[in-house]
């Protein structure tokens, strides 16, 4: 019963491949139980369109005409596909800047959604995993080093966590990617580990989930999203995890799932934590949706798991 709650597609995602229903597709092809579209949230400022928006000359009121395209698509898709995979419709929002509480609220408001993700792609509103160039240019505004724009970043999360307490918390410590040292360790950094540490009891609280993000791995980084580290200071405060390959088109759909269930089970998780459709159990904004928790073993004795691993020993192969 494999599934993936953070997925884009190239329809409606400038960085992605494929078709939502093709993204869709794969999945079930791939026998997934549950699927979640997030496509990312609209935009609403021109200062915050990426490099190669501005040069095909995207505006916010595109942005958010794809954003209303893609909600009608995703429901025609459910529509149709609804019988044979328990499909999820979410988002996954971006805190830029304190008034983008405002704005992911009023998507919330507009769209009967299932979830969303709760991510931090900007720190200073410059992204800081779109390349290097503008990852050191928000790291130059935080002072000039890895350890102050990490903490900035945590503590950017935490405003956003705080405002939303978003149901699935991604790709927790994406901030590591254009670093200098994308699989150094947190602990280095007192001011960094004790902010990553106030993060992860606040989302205890409120009973968010973070998720085990497999995109790391295609990144050439050692670990998935987040790292062993936090995942072990998640567990000792009784967190729960769910699963995402954050697959950007068809491709990457499942990609290294066998791999973060390993590194899972490596550092003591024992269960897994799945949104689908039924009656709220956890989080009275989305009424239709339950969680549950699935074994780490019934999930690793899936026929999917072997097919997976057989693609990654073909791609190492080619």
């Amino acid at each position: 019963m494999p599934f993936s709650h953070h997925s884009h597609s190239g329809q409606f995602c400038g960085h992605a491949q494929d078709t939502l229903e093709e993204v869709l597709q794969s999945a079930m092809e791939k026998k997934m139980q549950t699927l979640a579209f997030t496509e990312h949230m609209p935009r609403d400022q021109d200062a915050d369109l990426y490099p190669e928006e501005i040069k095909q000359s995207i505006t916010t009121t595109h942005l958010f005409a794809v954003f209303e395209a893609y909600c009608t698509e995703a429901q025609r898709l459910r529509h149709k596909y609804g019988s044979a995979i328990d499909l999820l419709i979410g988002l996954e929002i971006d805190w830029i800047r304190e008034t983008s509480q405002s704005l992911v609220e009023s998507l919330l408001t507009r769209y009967p959604f299932d979830l969303f993700i709760g991510s931090v792609h900007h720190v200073h509103t410059i992204p800081i995993d779109y390349s290097r160039d503008l990852y050191i240019r928000a790291r130059t505004r935080s002072g000039g080093g890895d350890e102050r724009l990490f903490e900035d970043y945590y503590d950017a999360q935490y405003d956003m966590v705080k405002a939303l307490t978003p149901p699935i918390v991604g790709h927790f410590d994406l901030i590591r990617l254009k670093s200098d040292e994308p699989n150094g360790s947190f602990r280095r950094w007192k001011g960094v580990w004790e902010r990553i540490l106030r993060n992860l009891d606040f989302i205890v609280g409120y009973g968010g989930v973070l998720e085990l993000n497999s995109a790391a791995l295609r990144k050439d980084m050692a670990e998935p999203y987040p790292k062993a580290e936090i995942c072990e200071a998640f567990l000792d405060r009784g967190g729960r995890f769910t699963l995402s390959d954050d697959s950007h088109g068809v491709d990457q759909v499942g990609f290294g799932l066998a791999q973060t269930l390993a590194f899972a089970e490596a550092i003591g998780v024992e269960r897994i934590s799945l949104f689908e459709k039924g009656s709220s159990t956890r989080d009275k904004r989305f009424p239709s949706v339950s969680v549950s928790d699935v074994s780490l073993t019934a999930l690793k004795t899936h026929a999917f798991l072997d097919r997976a691993k057989s693609d990654v020993d073909r791609r190492k192969i080619e």
